[in-house]
């Protein structure tokens, strides 16, 4: 093989390794904001979240929450939906990570370039009537972390 065609199957193969990474660099290096800044950047567009409830688990009637984190892609969707934090422990990780997986986002106005954005929901469950002890609990599931400002 000469030299000529060596360097171009490097470029090739540096060129293809790139594509591949890409997606997981803009991932680790997308900017982290907090849920209540959100709207900054995306919109949600859903106007209703099914959700995969198992009939029966662990703690499935206790009020409690879930956060997942993720990031919202160029295009709109949910990528790398992970569970963060369940309180108290119980079975409603699946669930709300199902509710996380379909939400869809349009970009915000200040967003024409459409960032990918990294952020979390936190997603409630048999919340009591009082609004400080529902508060309490959602305090519960907050991540550290993301841009609150």
């Amino acid at each position: 093989m000469n030299m000529k065609s060596r360097r171009g199957i490097q470029a090739f193969g540096l060129a293809l390794a790139a594509a591949v990474c890409a997606p997981l660099f803009a991932q680790a290096q997308a900017r982290m904001v907090g849920p209540e800044q959100i709207q900054s950047y995306w919109i949600m567009l859903n106007t209703k979240v099914d959700a995969d409830v198992p009939n029966s688990g662990r703690n499935m009637d206790k009020p409690g929450c879930v956060a997942v984190s993720y990031m919202i892609g160029s295009d709109g969707v949910p990528q790398g939906v992970t569970v963060r934090k369940v309180v108290p422990q119980s079975d409603l990780d699946a669930v709300a990570k199902s509710v996380v997986n379909n939400f869809r986002y349009g970009p915000a106005l200040k967003n024409g370039t459409h960032e990918p954005v990294s952020t979390y929901f936190i997603v409630p469950f048999n919340l009591p009537a009082d609004p400080a002890q529902r508060q309490s609990i959602v305090n519960a599931c907050k991540l550290p972390g993301y841009d609150q400002a």
